[in-house]
């Protein structure tokens, strides 16, 4: 009996080429630059084999189906071999393939994957162990920002991510493929004012640390805790003055002649400092 894996036959017979982008079942995957699945019932897009790899490894998430340029497929046998039979997977020529995504399309790998409903902020606290760092973010509205803040959280391991209502879904195609799929592997919850976090996490022992680079306390200074939480705000005009003024407020040390850090770069310093990771 010939196995899958040696079966010259299975790769052929797993897919279904399609040559025409109009076609009905590549409506998700259409235009990607301009429209987003996010929002659509937890629906998002995938893409690059790496992020993939990262969705079929989630078993809270679920591929609906898979769209591959031809020339990507032997590559891929692995990741279709993981993917149930019941998964679309469909194959198109590198025409088809930026006809359909409006753009050229240089990876050639996408997937549309479907998010369980996601817990709660409160849950997702409740829920956090006695020793957790995790990162809140305060109207951070920029796709390739959030995705590098969760590949930080990523690296550095932080518990989860908490994202005020004013925030980006991280699930938008741009940031899911700036995180490098960090972002469908780190938990994260969405919603309600930063003042009502801030006080969630405070009630459950928390300590808050404000980044802000008039923060009175240097970062390396500040004394760890067993629980703690870096706040980030956007760029410009950065967290409201209100916070500040209640929690403690920290600062990366730098040049005095340039004072200015993108908010993704500051969560990498601040997550190293403050992670299991930093030997101190």
């Amino acid at each position: 009996m010939t196995s899958v894996a040696h079966n010259p036959d299975w790769l052929e017979h797993r897919i279904t080429r399609i040559v025409d982008a109009d076609d009905e079942r590549l409506a998700p995957y259409r235009n990607v630059r301009e429209r987003d699945l996010v929002g659509r019932e937890g629906r998002f897009i995938a893409e690059g084999k790496v992020v993939l790899n990262v969705l079929l490894s989630n078993p809270a998430l679920v591929v609906e189906s898979l769209l591959i340029l031809e020339n990507r497929l032997a590559g891929l046998r692995d990741q279709l071999k993981a993917c149930r039979d019941d998964i679309p997977v469909y194959c198109v020529s590198r025409q088809t393939m930026d006809a359909i995504a409006g753009f050229p399309m240089h990876r050639g790998i996408l997937a549309v994957g479907r998010r369980s409903e996601p817990p709660s902020i409160d849950a997702l606290i409740d829920a956090l162990p006695e020793r957790a760092l995790t990162v809140v973010l305060c109207g951070i509205s920029n796709h390739d920002n959030m995705g590098s803040i969760f590949r930080n959280a990523a690296a550095f391991e932080a518990n989860c991510v908490l994202m005020d209502e004013s925030s980006c879904d991280p699930l938008y195609r741009k940031s899911i493929r700036v995180s490098v799929g960090a972002a469908l592997k780190v938990p994260f919850a969405r919603g309600h004012s930063i003042e009502e976090i801030v006080g969630k996490l405070q009630s459950c022992g928390f300590e808050v640390f404000a980044l802000s680079p008039s923060g009175t306390t240097a970062i390396y200074d500040a004394a760890l805790a067993p629980r703690t939480a870096l706040l980030l705000g956007t760029e410009g005009e950065g967290l409201p003055k209100s916070l500040l003024q209640k929690l403690q407020t920290v600062s990366i040390p730098m040049s005095r002649s340039f004072d200015s850090l993108n908010v993704a770069t500051a969560s990498g310093i601040a997550l190293s400092r403050f992670s299991r990771f930093s030997g101190i």
